[in-house]
Order: structure tokens, then C-alpha cells, then sequence
């Protein structure tokens, strides 16, 4: 279990790996860490490992952001020769 405490944004990250997310003990220890950090008004935000292939999933997203853009752009200079 990685946490990271960021004070300035009152925000607490807590990074768990595919063992830790299943781990049943470690889940309910979280309790007092969300308990202490409530009182203090911050947001803890609780990140699990996925299954899934991270090369493959961040190239698939940062090709349909690209291809999203380039479809914005082309609308965007479309609308600018039709007021012209």
C-alpha cells in the first residue's frame, strides 16, 4: 500500500496493489485511516490495481483522443469557412 497525503489540496491517495485489494484485513484497517482524515475534512481517494493490460488501454485512449480531436478540429474549420 503506497499513501500519499497531499496537505494543500487536503486530499489523501491511497495506492493498493491486486494482492492488497483482496486482502480483507488490510481493507478494513483503511477504516481508520478514512475515520482520522474525515475529521480533518479531506478526501481520500482509494486506487486499485486493474487486470487489464496498461500499454493496451492507454494506447486505445490516447488514440481515440486523438482521432476526438482531429474530428473537432476539422468541425472548427468547417464552421470558420461557412461565416467567411
Amino acid at each position: 500500500m503506497e499513501m500519499t497525503v497531499k496537505d494543500e489540496r487536503k486530499l489523501v491517495e491511497i495506492w493498493l496493489t491486486n494482492a492488497e485489494k483482496s486482502d480483507p484485513v488490510l481493507r478494513a484497517g483503511l477504516q481508520g485511516i478514512y475515520d482520522t482524515y474525515k475529521k480533518k475534512k479531506y478526501l481520500v481517494a482509494v486506487f486499485e490495481s486493474g487486470n487489464c493490460d496498461l500499454y493496451a488501454q492507454t494506447r486505445d485512449l490516447l488514440l481515440y483522443n486523438r482521432q476526438r480531436l482531429a474530428e473537432q478540429e476539422i468541425r472548427r474549420e468547417k464552421a470558420q469557412q461557412m461565416t467567411r
